[in-house]
């Protein structure tokens, strides 16, 4: 399979001869980060006989159950990437403060932020899950960064990816040029290129978003959903299909795949959190591979990769994919956002809830 396929490997170092001044530190980084993704796959894998199913017993930063995998993974990325000299420091979901390097490790010019397992709720199912990363810039090379210095907006990516453990291992990772795709060869144990060059279509017939939240959405995602729901006879004119993994990674492969919208948009069901997803390691990694592949990624009002963070485990609202509907979304947040349901499409006896009975 190797001999007709570009490895991870050759990838990286054809990219770096793109630049000549390059020093190849994001390269290994990268491949750090592989590493790491090869060893969650593999445990992943094992399931119930290698005994790594269930809870940890310990709740993280966000109030989440941990479960014994969270925890392995977390793992498995401080310990491929904290020796190799490419990171100055690190910030996990996992972790209430970000991760400051052994004093025996040399401090690099790269910062990494990374969600170690995305999903996890979906493991004791054996329903896809996914680690989701981020490279930065470290503003002080060479020296332990400080909180503000992760503090960075998402535009301001070096590289983003993710890894999503299925029936097959795939890598989907951007360095700014293009999102590409690379599938473990587990019999060579080498990451090889499947799909270049991902393109998300401007269009779409299918959206993914958690209806079981509808009682706390803003007017404006009632009409976007209920317009959809309308089908052929609506003011859309065409049917959707409704997807929903419960897996960021999942859905986002999905879309990266076939194509689509996702919405986890901001809502009223806990007013301390004006969005669900993270900041840092979840929505700015794929909002820049969505942007790359062609599509749009979203507050519901903006542009995510702008979002100044304020905090490392800040939440967001998100919607991403076909661009085409997150700028229908956007559109009607603008248009109808602040007004009350007056027609009884988005009524409380609206269409969405006549299609339930």
């Amino acid at each position: 399979m190797l001999a007709n396929h570009t490895t991870l490997v050759q990838f990286l170092i054809e990219e770096r001869r793109r630049h000549p001044g390059a020093s190849g530190d994001l390269n290994g980084l990268i491949l750090d980060v592989a590493l790491a993704c090869k060893a969650i796959a593999y445990r992943l894998g094992q399931g119930a006989v290698g005994g790594v199913l269930g809870s940890a017993n310990a709740v993280n930063v966000q109030g989440e159950v941990q479960h014994k995998l969270d925890v392995l993974a977390n793992d498995y990325f401080l310990r491929a990437t904290e020796w190799t000299g490419q990171v100055a420091g690190m910030v996990s979901e996992e972790l209430d403060e970000p991760y400051l390097l052994p004093t025996q490790y040399p401090r690099g010019k790269y910062l990494l932020v990374f969600d170690p397992l995305d999903g996890s709720s979906n493991i004791d199912v054996n329903v896809s899950v996914g680690s989701i990363f981020s490279i930065l810039r470290a503003p002080s090379p060479g020296e332990d960064p400080t909180v503000e210095e992760f503090l960075q907006p998402g535009c301001e990516q070096v590289c983003a990816g993710y890894a999503i453990y299925g029936p097959a291992t795939v890598l989907v990772l951007t360095v700014g040029t293009g999102v590409h795709a690379f599938t473990l060869d587990r019999g060579m144990g080498e990451f090889v290129l499947t799909s270049p060059s991902i393109q998300i279509p401007r269009t779409t017939t299918e959206f993914a978003i958690n209806t079981s939240n509808r009682r706390f959405w803003e007017p404006a995602v009632h009409r976007y959903i209920d317009e959809c729901l309308a089908g052929r006879t609506g003011p859309r004119h065409k049917d959707f299909n409704m997807r929903w993994v419960a897996s960021l990674v999942a859905e986002t492969h999905r879309i990266m795949t076939r194509g689509g919208v996702f919405l986890y948009p901001r809502d009223s069901k806990d007013p301390s959190k004006p969005g669900r997803l993270r900041l840092l390691y979840e929505a700015n990694p794929v909002s820049l591979l969505i942007e790359q592949a062609g599509g749009i990624a979203s507050t519901g009002r903006s542009r995510l990769l702008d979002v100044v963070p304020t905090q490392i485990h800040q939440r967001v609202p998100l919607v991403f994919g076909a661009a085409e509907e997150v700028l229908k979304i956007e559109e009607y947040h603008r248009e109808k956002n602040d007004l009350p349901p007056s027609s009884p499409l988005y009524g409380e006896r609206g269409l969405f809830r006549a299609a339930l009975q």
